[in-house]
């Protein structure tokens, strides 16, 4: 059994990942980061919102794995005018709506779970973390109007179920963000043509993470 990582060593290991990532994120964002592990420990005691126990390896297989996607997300967020809105699909123990949220603080996100422990956790995060632009959701997602300019998923279902799902919150011009781990070929192929369309499929390393990983971007199919 391996020991318990120092909070230094915690640090230490967030801070090399961002560096890797190529983030610019400001001390008290890591900080928040940081803060947000805590706060995933504990709650995952009572409320097992994720099989990870180890901090190290939460660190690594969570909040890294939902870092590789950020500077992916802010690339997008550059291109559109505006406030945007984000809603995070299935969000679980927050990620990556929360690490979307502390890294990207002009975005307003959204985290939707049918879960109403997860939905809570999330609030809690929001209030604790000291995060106006997060919100948690109890609720399907079929149920949401949106409209919002990104929706994204971690692992969550099968991309035709997670774009038909949603497709009622997307915006018009919006795009789905659905993180994944190898390239999800059969997923892709098994598509609702008149629902979404892939426009790029963007590979992604996760510091520290010997594993395939990998962003699938769509967009909503207009209507003839």
């Amino acid at each position: 059994m391996k020991p318990a990582a120092s909070h230094h060593d915690l640090a230490a290991t967030l801070q090399a990942g961002v560096q890797a990532l190529g983030l610019d994120l400001s001390s008290a964002q890591q900080q928040s980061l940081l803060d947000f592990l805590d706060l995933l420990q504990k709650w995952n005691k009572v409320y097992n919102l994720t099989a990870v126990r180890n901090p190290q390896e939460m660190l690594t297989h969570h909040l890294l794995d939902s870092l590789a996607a950020v500077p992916a997300l802010q690339r997008h967020l550059a291109t559109q005018p505006g406030a945007a809105r984000l809603l995070d699909v299935g969000c679980g123990g927050g990620l990556p709506g929360v690490v979307f949220a502390i890294c990207c603080p002009q975005l307003t996100v959204h985290c939707v779970d049918t879960v109403a422990k997860k939905a809570a956790f999330i609030q809690q995060a929001a209030a604790s973390l000291h995060l106006p632009n997060l919100t948690g959701i109890h609720a399907r997602v079929e149920s949401l109007t949106g409209p919002y300019a990104v929706v994204s998923s971690r692992a969550f279902a099968a991309l035709a179920d997670f774009t038909a799902w949603s497709r009622s919150a997307i915006a018009a011009d919006g795009v789905w963000l659905a993180m994944k781990g190898k390239q999800p070929d059969d997923e892709i192929a098994a598509l609702d043509a008149q629902i979404a369309q892939v426009f790029h499929v963007e590979p992604l390393t996760v510091p520290g993470l010997d594993a395939q990983r990998c962003i699938v971007w769509l967009r909503p199919v207009r209507a003839a």
